[in-house]
């Protein structure tokens, strides 16, 4: 058998096996997980924690109208 068919043959056994995808769920939600981290970590590093909560104070007592 040629390397050409075995590997035609790898390729499609793995596009058709139920498990093709194991494992990728866990590795999008670490990347995400990871991401978010970094945004949290520059808001607090910038000094914009305050900046943002005023915002969102002021936006929120304008609602309310208190």
């Amino acid at each position: 058998m040629d390397r050409f068919a075995m590997w035609t043959r790898t390729v499609i056994s793995r596009m058709r096996d139920t498990d093709r995808d194991a494992g990728a769920g866990f590795v999008e939600y670490a990347g995400l997980m990871i991401i978010i981290a970094g945004i949290f970590t520059l808001i607090d590093q910038i000094g914009l924690d305050g900046l943002i909560s005023g915002a969102i104070r002021t936006a929120v007592t304008s609602v309310t109208g208190g």
